[in-house]
């Protein structure tokens, strides 16, 4: 049976989480690793997505970096997010051939983790590439931004478990004027277990791909990537989803 193979990386700057993901995508891209997911969370940062306006920083880049945030450009679909601890990122490394299929699917596997947790939640995609991501209510909650190059995914998704929202309140996020809400917030606040939350969509993920969920370390992801023969890989980007969300951007 095929095999998904998911790392739980913990606490990544976002500048090696993207080098991590173009160097399993090359690996994906040569047959070397079967798709992968990567589960972990981001220090503060908004990432713009390329079809970002920049009156969706109204601040300015200085503001946001001097209260700890950084902004970084990146070659997904969607806008701006927000990304920092207490929010789930997972970046498949998959290969696709239906991409808004595989949209939905990151829709439906985020909907009923969160079920599992007692929200009920929704997903928008096929009302139109603007309201891509879950939602509760008219409050969003989980966030897809996706690239496809020679037919293998990067970046992905984001759920928001008790991250700060403030924040996307700095921001128009996902091009949106909509409130962003959490797991947290939701049930009128307090922790949330992210290691369960981070099992559910794992799980789900793997069972709507129809395959079997393996669990791997980093240091095993890496030697089986070859990072080392992977430095500079030469890789034409052929297409970028346009889909609003995060995620995982």
């Amino acid at each position: 049976m095929a095999e998904l193979w998911v790392a739980d990386l913990g606490l990544v700057p976002y500048d090696e989480a993207l080098a991590l993901q173009r160097a399993v995508r090359a690996a994906r891209q040569a047959e070397r690793v079967p798709d992968v997911l990567l589960l972990l969370q981001h220090p503060p940062v908004y990432t713009r997505g390329r079809r970002t306006d920049p009156a969706e920083l109204p601040l300015g880049e200085a503001w946001y970096r001097e209260r700890g945030i950084d902004v970084v450009d990146v070659d997904r679909g969607g806008k701006v997010t927000f990304h920092g601890p207490g929010q789930l990122v997972g970046y498949p490394i998959a290969r696709v051939t239906d991409v808004l299929g595989f949209v939905g699917l990151l829709e439906d596997a985020m909907v009923a983790a969160l079920e599992q947790e007692g929200l009920a939640a929704r997903g928008r995609a096929a009302e139109g590439r603007d309201w891509t991501g879950v939602w509760v209510q008219d409050r969003k909650i989980g966030s897809i931004g996706l690239h496809v190059s020679h037919g293998v995914t990067t970046h992905g998704f984001s759920l928001n478990a008790d991250l700060d929202l403030e924040p996307f309140s700095w921001v128009v996020p996902c091009g949106l004027s909509t409130p962003m809400t959490s797991l947290s917030a939701e049930r009128g606040g307090g922790p949330v277990d992210l290691r369960c939350l981070r099992k559910r969509v794992a799980h789900e993920v793997a069972g709507r791909l129809g395959v079997k969920q393996r669990l791997v370390t980093r240091a095993r992801l890496e030697r089986a990537i070859a990072l080392e023969d992977d430095r500079a890989p030469v890789v034409h980007e052929d297409a970028v989803v346009q889909v609003a969300g995060d995620g995982a951007r």
